[in-house]
Formats: structure tokens, C-alpha cells, sequence
């Protein structure tokens, strides 16, 4: 969860390895300076050619601007990308490029628009930042569970209006920190349509609230990936097993893991933890359940 107990975590893992702060450090200079965030991904084989554009999408609550990138040839199954705190971003284009060269067409999404058109923050700033949290902060507790699932309604509708999508196929969708709750909301309210769904390092997905994103295992029919970051997990140890008891109980299909070492922010490029090892292997994860389950 983004907070400031994670931003003194993070403060803290960094302090504790120097070499990966001074290693982000480097690239967030790259990134400010104009560059594209692809240099810190490792390289794909077989990378599709894709076609990238901005969409605007209709929603209950105003319209949308978001990212939309897929083959160039083809329609293929779809995946619902929601970023974390800060937003879409170059950060989460580029991640979103990167799916869409495995096969997919994939819409990234600004869960900030009823507030402003993204990006909301510039290159290089930081979560770390105060003026930063000051900013997202108060977009993000705009957002609730209504919003939640009026927004996937409205993107997945948009999906599977697009020629470039297999409507054939089930959509995949994934997030990251408050994303996790949206892609737990999102398989929970259009099951009949999302066939994967992935979490990562996602803030608050058991709460003791009537509205907790777990409460809507029952009504999924998608194979879920639950990656949590160690700090997280340090944090609220109780939340993975109400998650396995529920998924068990409900006999839906899902995959949780801890990962060692990878702090809250890990799967992110322009994250300042970025893990690019544990990064890479949780996204690889996804990748298979896509393969088998859309």
C-alpha cells in the first residue's frame, strides 16, 4: 500500500543497498532526460510489430484518455492494464508496449481522469516526494469501489468493440498498488469476460470493509496471480491467508506468492526499487496463466 510507512521502507531497503539506489538513480536521470523507459527492460524474442495510439473512452463519470497498443496484424485477446498511484505514464506505456509485442491488445488506463488528463506527474518525480504524494493523494482517494467497476463496465465494453481484439478469447486484466483492488473489482464484476487477473505488490485487497476487493472471490471465474512485496506481507501477514482461504473456499483458481527481498513498487520500471529479477519473474507468471487462460 502506498503510504508513508512504505515510502520509510523503501527509504530504508535503499539505504540498505546502495548499489540499487544509485542504479535507479541513473535511469531516472535517462527517463528525465527525455529518454524512453524500454532501455531498462530486458530484450524480447520474437516481439511482434505494434500499432499504438491514444483513445479517448466514454465512461458514466466523464471521458477517459488512455493507451491503446496491439499488433500490427490480427485480433487477439485483451488486457485491461490499471497503473499504480502515479498513474499512466511513460513508465506504463512502455509496459504495456511490451505485452502488446507478446500478442495481446492492450489498453492501458488514467484512473485519475475525472481529475486530469495523464500524465499526472512529470519524468523522474517519485512517490518519495512530498509534493508528489500531495498531488496523487487526493486522486486516488477519489476513487472507490463504484468507480471501480463503472470504469472496468466502460473499458471492457470499449475493448470489445475494437477490431484488433478476439472477442472470442477471454480479457486478461492486471494492476499495480491501488490497481490490485481494480483488477480484483474488475473479475468480480464481469466474470463472464475476464479470464486472468493479476496483482501486483496491490494495496488493500482484504479489508474489514463491506466493500473489500476479497468479499468478490465468489463471483470470479478468472485464474488470478497474487504477487506480493515482502514489506507488504511484513506488514499485514494475515491478508495472503484470508485471500488463500477465500480462493480455496470458493474454489476459484488463483496463485499467490510472497516475493523475497522485492520491497512495495518492485514490478514498476521507473520505480525506485525496481527489481528487475523478480520483476521480470512475476511478469513471466502472467504470461503463462495469459497463455492457458485467455
Amino acid at each position: 500500500m502506498c503510504d508513508q510507512d512504505t515510502v520509510n521502507e523503501n527509504d530504508a531497503y535503499l539505504k540498505r543497498n546502495p548499489f540499487q539506489s544509485s542504479m535507479n538513480r541513473r535511469q531516472f536521470g535517462k527517463l528525465t532526460a527525455g529518454a524512453a523507459a524500454a532501455f531498462m527492460l530486458p530484450p524480447l524474442a520474437n516481439a511482434q510489430d505494434v500499432v499504438e495510439n491514444d483513445v479517448m473512452i466514454e465512461t458514466p463519470d466523464g471521458t477517459a484518455d488512455c493507451y491503446f497498443v496491439h499488433p500490427a496484424n490480427g485480433s487477439h485477446a485483451a488486457v485491461l492494464m490499471w497503473p499504480d498511484i502515479l498513474g499512466l505514464r511513460p513508465a506504463f506505456r512502455t509496459m504495456g508496449k511490451r505485452l502488446a509485442q507478446s500478442g495481446y491488445s492492450v489498453l492501458v488506463v488514467n484512473p485519475f481522469y475525472r481529475s486530469a488528463k495523464s500524465p499526472v506527474v512529470e519524468e523522474g518525480e517519485s512517490f518519495g516526494d512530498p509534493e508528489t504524494r500531495e498531488k496523487v493523494m487526493p486522486m486516488a482517494r477519489a476513487l472507490n469501489a463504484q468507480t471501480h467497476v463503472t470504469d472496468a463496465h466502460a473499458f471492457v465494453d470499449w475493448l470489445d468493440q475494437q477490431s484488433a481484439v478476439d472477442t472470442s478469447r477471454k480479457i486478461g486484466t492486471m494492476g499495480y498498488c491501488m490497481g490490485g483492488p481494480m483488477v480484483m473489482r474488475t473479475a468480480a464484476a464481469i466474470p463472464e469476460r475476464i479470464g486472468a487477473g493479476g496483482s501486483f505488490h496491490g494495496g488493500g485487497l482484504v479489508t474489514d470493509n463491506a466493500d473489500s476487493p476479497h468479499l468478490g472471490i465468489e463471483n470470479m471465474e478468472a485464474h488470478m496471480w497474487i504477487a506480493i512485496a515482502e514489506n507488504d506481507d511484513e506488514r499485514d501477514p494475515q491478508a495472503k491467508e484470508v485471500l488463500m482461504d477465500t480462493f480455496e473456499e470458493t474454489g476459484v483458481m488463483a496463485e499467490i506468492e510472497v516475493f523475497e527481498g522485492a520491497m512495495h513498487g518492485w514490478c514498476v520500471i521507473d520505480s525506485t526499487v525496481y527489481n528487475e529479477a523478480q520483476a521480470e519473474r512475476a511478469w513471466n507468471r502472467m504470461l503463462g496463466i495469459f497463455e492457458t487462460a485467455l
